[in-house]
């Protein structure tokens, strides 16, 4: 089943009323507002539903340059956002999927993050949280990139320094931590992920396990492999078979037997 939309934490946000206007007027006027959900239309960019109190309205499918953050220095009314980035540097990509989940990373909540822009150098900003894309219907003819390991790409959400939010990718980001960062990061040489891994049928070599009716199995492999060539005692370990192959069975010597009584 498609999910197209997901709730998103309620951020206080600055509306630019030339969105609320269809960008006929309004320019240069801000709406307070709290962010409700994100749609997810592939081929488009992230559609916000935003919660504008002072009307009692839920306004949809706002792109994300129609938004500035609330900032607690200035309460009443925002700052105009130097550089002023257009949508096409705040989300690199477009949707992949009508199936997407919102999730927070917990270990890099807290840590210092940048973002490469196209056009505007590097700017600082903070983690909010991450949308990501799935393919949720087995049923049906997957037509997106979203589980490709070279196209797919996460939406790392980020309230940038100039006040506007940003929709970034991974491999456009940086992340800081005072206490596991080193003072001077290297600069990464990393290569795209284009393999697929699984642990199942490339591995079959080892055996199948189809004739098994064994609840501690063993594949063919593992069995020759615990074969016994030798019988030999051990003092505190001992072969034993149970089912199809063999296990330590850790036997206590006399005298430990002598201690427990």
């Amino acid at each position: 089943m498609s999910t197209l939309i997901t709730n998103v934490p309620p951020l206080k946000v600055w509306v630019r009323k030339e969105y609320l206007r269809d960008l006929r007027d309004g320019h240069g006027e801000y709406v307070l507002g709290y962010w409700v959900s994100a749609k997810s239309l592939p081929g488009r960019c992230f559609y916000f539903e935003t919660f504008l109190p002072d009307y009692g309205a839920l306004y949809d499918k706002l792109p994300i340059s129609a938004f500035l953050a609330w900032d607690s220095d200035s309460p009443q009314t925002p700052n105009v956002p130097d550089p002023d980035l257009p949508l096409e540097e705040l989300q690199f990509w477009n949707c992949f999927s009508h199936d997407i989940t919102t999730l927070e990373k917990n270990l890099t909540y807290t840590a210092g993050w940048e973002v490469r822009t196209k056009l505007h150098g590097t700017l600082s900003g903070e983690y909010l949280f991450t949308i990501d894309s799935f393919n949720g219907d087995r049923s049906r003819a997957d037509l997106s990139f979203s589980e490709t390991p070279d196209e797919h790409k996460s939406f790392n959400i980020i309230t940038l320094s100039n006040g506007q939010i940003a929709a970034y990718p991974n491999n456009r980001c940086r992340v800081i931590d005072p206490s596991l960062s080193p003072e001077q990061l290297k600069i990464p040489d990393f290569l795209v992920s284009s393999r697929y891994f699984n642990v199942e049928y490339p591995n079959a070599k080892w055996g199948r396990l189809g004739e098994s009716e064994e609840y501690f199995w063993e594949t063919k492999t593992e069995q020759k492999s615990y074969a016994p060539s030798c019988k030999e005692e051990v003092p505190l370990h001992e072969r034993k078979s149970l089912g199809a192959g063999f296990y330590d069975v850790i036997t206590p010597s006399e005298e430990q037997q002598d201690f427990d009584r």
